[in-house]
């Protein structure tokens, strides 16, 4: 018999809030049990958790392999100081770039699944994570825009979400940024309509990454692709998170885009990522 919890649905299209769980103790009948509401639902919340590095990990790696086990998305350096906004290296034009729709790894060659993140200091204000669902998106187009957006593909690349902020890695080959996702391979180009490879649910694939439809003019390419992020990111399509410490959460990052909120960064904001793998064949770029 599975372990109880209980599932709350947001008042979105999509995500609960799931309690009455401690998440290091889950058994396999409980995990399957919620790795199908996780399917249904795209976005789990996991309140009051306070998960060990290691548990979360544990955790991510029963959703498939890793693409990393865990790093932090901070604006605080490993000695404990407060980066200053005013510098803006390149790790505040990271997590100021984070602040635009995007899913993760679409950039890379095999884009990410999903990932577990959670809080481990919060600002008093500001800071939250929202999510917008692809698959309601896709279902609310009209006709026409159905089909065309059916037949494109487009290119997503970090190089070119990030230059939009003035980053440019190469400038600063000493940065304390790791340069993750900065890779010299092949642009990777995939298409706006993805397929989700377990549930069959049709979504769009776009945000911050994405550019430079193929036959398409650089400015109409970039002007319909925005529309689409415009349209898409609405309620009741879209969830915006308050943490609080201790918080977790899991998305399934084929079907939903997220972004981080602007916060004050005099106060320090510490969270852990941990990206889920995605399948080599349904997650891979068309090029």
């Amino acid at each position: 018999m599975a372990q109880h919890f209980d599932i709350a649905p947001l008042d979105a299209s999509f995500g609960a809030v799931v309690t009455d769980l401690s998440l290091p103790r889950l058994d396999d009948a409980g995990f399957r049990a919620l790795h199908a509401a996780w399917l249904d639902y795209a976005l789990l919340i996991f309140p009051g958790q306070h998960l060990t590095r290691e548990q979360q990990i544990d955790f991510a790696r029963r959703f498939g392999p890793l693409e990393f086990d865990l790093a932090p998305i901070s604006n605080v350096k490993s000695d404990g100081s407060l980066r200053n906004e005013a510098d803006n290296d390149d790790v505040i034009k990271v997590l100021k770039g984070n602040m635009g729709w995007h899913a993760d790894s679409t950039y890379m060659p095999v884009q990410a699944k999903g990932a577990v993140f959670s809080a481990l200091v919060t600002p008093p204000a500001g800071g939250q994570t929202g999510w917008a669902d692809m698959r309601a998106a896709y279902d609310a187009l009209d006709d026409a825009t159905r089909a065309k957006v059916e037949r494109l593909s487009a290119h997503h690349s970090l190089y070119y979400s990030q230059s939009k902020l003035g980053h440019d890695p190469a400038a600063k080959p000493a940065s304390e940024y790791s340069g993750y996702g900065f890779h010299d391979g092949p642009v990777p180009l995939r298409p706006l309509v993805k397929t989700h490879p377990e549930t069959g649910r049709k979504s769009l694939l776009i945000g911050r990454h994405a550019h430079a439809i193929p036959d398409m003019a650089d400015a109409e390419s970039e002007r319909f692709l925005d529309e689409l992020v415009a349209f898409a990111c609405q309620p009741p399509r879209t969830y915006h998170h308050s943490w609080a410490p201790g918080d977790a959460v899991i998305w399934d990052n084929r079907c939903l885009l997220h972004r981080a909120m602007p916060w004050d960064m005099t106060e320090p904001r510490i969270m852990w990522h941990s990206r889920i793998a995605g399948d080599p064949v349904a997650e891979a770029a068309l090029a």
